[in-house]
């Protein structure tokens, strides 16, 4: 079960929408920079897997944080990256849906089309989790359903005798192959994340320490096996130049295939994918903000619920508010790069909270990862950052400025009070 927790958090929207993005930097070899997205994760997954299995009843990265540098300001920063990485990808996955895969069906404003989807997964958020959790359930089966289509489909192709296989081993023109792959990977890294999410569940595994790390690296390579094959049908069915030109690319896969899969079909399963990679975020997102402001880590008012349904409703709608902002700051792709770029933080943070804690010696038995795994991922991390453009770092930066705002708001009103904890 935590496996496939795990993997549907992982198999998400990324790939459906993506997969033409990566190929516009790399070119056709789209597995390549999938596979160093994948390698980069394994060594942050590594981290988790041994903090999860020391401290099972620790939590998430901002207590990890705490744990090692003892700074209740650190520790709310790296809990609130989390937080506002969330909400920018329910931003970015609301332009997904809008795109071409919903053309399919109607000829709507995409902007009109975000915000009505951005609405409408706030209505089921404050329904409730039991209804929330349900649907995801059967929307993950469809999402890697979609994906397992893709690869069918390109299979099918190559009876035809038309496909090239050819184009996965070759790069973008007039470019530097291991930059542009280094800045593909940028990209592909946001396919892989949403395992961290996973270490919120250390209280309820039963034989954590063995059960943990097995279901976290067996979830991710599963995902990476997933994507680069998806990678290599879509380049193998479609030349570089038709992947760049749709925000549908798997599509326009399908449809070359041959299959005679309709077309309609298809980008139903797309559009439930998207709708299931924004219902978790946005679950995350208004739970997380619900819990900060019960901690009076955040405003007060943040924590009202539904008096029948026990939703947190200013949570959700503060959060659907700023997604629907965010959605006009870019497209999917600079989106995609804010919510790494928050995310690199989160595991940075977490990658030296390893290293740091090292010296608390703990009676249980736990995973241990080589050092240089946490060495060579925190390396990872700052690679990664600094193939950030500069729009990401101020869009990224405006949201941690209003954190840090709300975060001193909230302890001056404590102070205040006279309770500064």
């Amino acid at each position: 079960m935590l496996f496939l927790f795990i993997l549907g958090d992982v198999l998400g929207a990324g790939v459906y929408a993506l997969a033409g993005t990566i190929a516009g930097e790399v070119g056709g070899a789209i597995w390549v920079p999938l596979l160093i997205a994948l390698f980069f994760a394994m060594l942050t997954a590594g981290s988790y897997a041994e903090l999860v299995t020391k401290y099972p009843h620790a939590g998430a990265a901002s207590v990890f944080a705490e744990k090692a540098f003892k700074s209740p300001l650190l520790s709310f920063l790296v809990g609130f990256c989390m937080l506002a990485a969330a909400v920018t990808s329910a931003a970015g996955l609301s332009l997904a849906f809008a795109g071409d895969y919903l053309s399919a069906f109607i000829d709507v404003s995409p902007y009109l089309a975000a915000t009505v989807f951005l609405v409408v997964i706030a209505a089921l958020n404050a329904r409730g989790i039991k209804e929330s959790l349900g649907a995801n359930l059967v929307m993950t089966l469809i999402e890697l359903s979609g994906l397992i289509l893709v690869v069918v489909a390109a299979a099918w192709y190559f009876r035809t005798g038309d496909a090239d296989l050819g184009r996965t081993l070759t790069f973008k023109p007039g470019v530097n192959p291991m930059l542009a792959v280094l800045g593909a990977a940028l990209l592909a890294f946001y396919s892989f994340v949403g395992f961290e999410t996973s270490a919120n569940l250390a209280e309820e595994i039963k034989d954590v320490r063995k059960v943990y790390p097995r279901a976290l690296f067996a979830a991710l390579l599963t995902a990476g096996v997933v994507y680069m094959a998806v990678g290599v049908a879509a380049s193998s069915v479609l030349p570089t130049d038709k992947l760049v030109a749709t925000s549908a690319p798997l599509l326009e896969v399908v449809r070359a295939s041959g299959l005679n899969i309709p077309p309609m079909l298809f980008a139903f399963i797309a559009l439930v994918a998207v709708a299931n990679g924004a219902l978790l975020t946005m679950i995350m997102a208004s739970r997380l903000t619900y819990g900060m402001a019960n901690l009076r880590l955040l405003p007060g008012v943040l924590g009202a619920v539904l008096p029948a349904r026990r939703t947190p409703w200013v949570a959700i709608v503060a959060t659907t508010l700023v997604a629907i902002a965010l959605t006009l700051t870019g497209t999917l792709a600079t989106l995609a790069q804010t919510v790494v770029l928050l995310l690199l933080f989160v595991f940075l943070s977490t990658n030296i909270a390893v290293l740091v804690l090292r010296r608390d010696a703990v009676a249980e038995a736990h995973f241990r990862v080589p050092t240089w795994v946490p060495v060579l991922a925190i390396v990872s991390c700052l690679l990664l950052l600094s193939q950030q453009g500069w729009d990401t770092w101020l869009r990224a930066g405006g949201l941690m400025l209003v954190g840090g705002l709300l975060y001193l708001c909230t302890r001056g009103q404590r102070l205040a009070t006279g309770k500064p904890d």
